[in-house]
Order: structure tokens, then C-alpha cells, then sequence
């Protein structure tokens, strides 16, 4: 009977097509975090800030 072998090819048919819509996804997840870390503004460095001049070594 080809009952089993068909339903075999099928089931593999379906594996290889949700990998495949899986990749898909991944691939448009990646675009989306890499267009927010292109959006994304470094932020100013402040030169004339004190903030962390003076570290306290002892403890």
C-alpha cells in the first residue's frame, strides 16, 4: 500500500515548508532590529561632566 509512504512524503513536504516560513521570519526579524539599531541615536558624550571622575578605591 503507498498509504504510509505517502503520508511520509507529505509530513516531510510540511517539515522542509515550516522551516522554511521559519527562516522567512527570522530573516524579517533581523531586518527589523537591524533598521532600529540604524535608527537609534548614539547618545552625546558630555565632556565637562564630572560624573564617575572620582572613583572611590577602598573598601
Amino acid at each position: 500500500m503507498e498509504i504510509s509512504g505517502a503520508s511520509t512524503g507529505v509530513a516531510q513536504a510540511l517539515e522542509v515548508k515550516s522551516a522554511q516560513l521559519a527562516k522567512s521570519q527570522q530573516e524579517q526579524e533581523g531586518q527589523a532590529a537591524l533598521q532600529l539599531l540604524e535608527a537609534a541615536e548614539a547618545p552625546a558624550a558630555s565632556s565637562s561632566s564630572s560624573v564617575g571622575s572620582i572613583i572611590n578605591t577602598y573598601a
